[in-house]
């Protein structure tokens, strides 16, 4: 393919670029008008809505999880399904289950709260793990058996689990391995001062309160995943992602020895197939038909920061996995 030829064509995804995004900036504005601040969390969810990845949302009660969420869902039109998970909770309780008909005499399918487009699972780490397990391969497979029957989950069909990193009693931490299946990790924090301030102010009063209206039809979102594919990624920002993932299973090779005796295990393949696509959607949220090596970065320690483990030698020293992925991110060189 020659200059000019390669030229067009970039010119071409561009512009298509620039019509499938436009509807970005309206779904921020019109979630913006519920939802004060949480600009980062708000960008991520959008992110994994995109590259079609679940997400795991960590904070502390009250930092409008749960309503940013029901703002996108929405926002955008779709089917959106809040399942509080409790020790009680049964996977016939999210999935469905079969049912007796004793005037007809045969069983029939209700269906569970699993068929809906954006999912919140609330507390994910307080149901045992049958229900975690039930959850996570509707997840992975996209699909539902229930009896002899298999439904196929209508897209988009995106897993927003939250878990609160407090109170440990009486819950049930996700092994590494379901972990693993969530593109990102998001550690929500605290608003501003001046954000707290408009929090007060729209919030601390009785009565109705703004809606949100639909802005972009779930149509849009399969469309622009469709762009993501055509978005230019240059070889070289290829090798950095795959670099950063061997760096967290063998940093000795890229001369960071001090760091083999902190982590436990590294990245899976996953990891790099989920830093291509989450890279992707940044790009795409930044109408930009190219792929950068700051997609990568901006990305990276929400992608890895729940895939890399540290050994008990670094908690003893309170390294956290996110200290260790940015050591990673400081020490690989970028192209």
């Amino acid at each position: 393919m020659t200059e000019t030829s390669t030229q067009f064509d970039l010119a071409a995804v561009n512009d298509r670029i620039s019509t499938e995004s436009a509807f970005v900036d309206n779904l921020l504005s019109e979630v913006g008008r519920v939802v004060v601040g949480q600009r980062y969390m708000i960008e991520r969810l959008l992110i994994g809505l995109l590259a079609d990845g679940h997400v795991l949302l960590e904070g502390v009660p009250g930092l409008a999880k749960t309503l940013t969420v029901s703002s996108l869902a929405a926002a955008i039109g779709t089917r959106f399904q809040r399942i509080q998970f409790t020790p009680d909770l049964l996977p016939a309780d999210l999935l469905g289950t079969l049912v007796y008909n004793q005037k007809e005499a045969n069983f029939f399918i209700k269906k569970g709260p699993i068929f809906a487009n954006i999912i919140l699972a609330d507390e994910i780490n307080r149901s045992p793990a049958k229900v975690q397990s039930a959850l996570l391969e509707a997840m992975q497979e996209r699909q539902v058996t229930i009896g002899e029957k298999t439904f196929e989950l209508e897209a988009p069909f995106l897993v927003l689990a939250t878990q609160n990193p407090i109170e440990q009693e009486g819950t049930y931490p996700l092994p590494e391995a379901q972990v693993d299946r969530f593109m990102m990790k998001i550690k929500v924090g605290y608003p501003t001062r001046d954000e707290e301030l408009e929090i007060m102010r729209r919030m601390a009063r009785t009565g109705e309160r703004d809606v949100i209206r639909p802005v972009v039809t779930p149509e849009q979102i399969l469309s622009a995943r469709e762009v993501l594919n055509v978005l230019y990624i240059d070889e070289r920002v290829e090798q950095y992602i795959v670099d950063l993932v061997v760096a967290s299973r063998n940093p000795g090779k890229y001369r960071m020895d001090e760091l083999s005796n902190l982590i436990e295990y590294g990245a899976s393949p996953r990891a790099t197939i989920n830093l291509n696509l989450a890279a992707r959607a940044h790009a795409f949220l930044k109408h930009r038909a190219y792929v950068t090596p700051e997609d990568v970065r901006s990305i990276a320690i929400d992608v890895l920061r729940h895939r890399v483990a540290v050994t008990y030698e670094a908690e003893a020293e309170e390294i956290t996995s996110e200290d260790l992925v940015q050591r990673i991110l400081d020490h690989v060189e970028v192209p």
